[in-house]
């Protein structure tokens, strides 16, 4: 049964989900795998915290997520197959709804992500 409302729970379902398809996938997986050096349960909190931030407006996120990802090795391919996961991850949690919900953040991050990575690029000073 799929979740009709953004919940703490379904934040958690998400981000494990999500997470178990970009560990497997072979495009993202090698990315993710050597920048969280084998122990995802930080990272995983640090999710929960973001989304839940994002979504619910919590304000538990109190990171910076930029300059950890100028670090990588991350083109614009990589946002594309990322949402796709994303996408389909939300799709099977979520009422429709809830999953355009969680969509549209989503493209609205890999975008702000997009343009600051090229802008970093640029200006490599930026990343501090």
């Amino acid at each position: 049964m799929r979740r009709d409302q953004v919940t703490e729970e379904g934040i958690v379902a998400l981000v494990d989900g999500f997470y178990d398809k970009v560990r497997a996938d072979a495009t993202l997986g090698p990315i993710f795998e050597e920048a969280i050096a084998g122990d995802w349960g930080p990272h995983l909190a640090k999710m929960y915290d973001f989304w839940s931030s994002i979504m619910l407006t919590t304000g538990r996120y109190k990171g910076r997520p930029l300059p950890a990802h100028v670090r990588l090795p991350i083109e614009p391919q990589h946002f594309g197959r990322w949402l796709e996961l994303f996408t389909e991850t939300t799709d099977e949690l979520f009422e429709p709804d809830v999953a355009h919900a969680f969509q549209v953040k989503a493209h609205q991050i890999a975008n702000s992500f997009l343009t600051a990575l090229e802008t970093v690029k640029q200006f490599p000073s930026m990343a501090r």
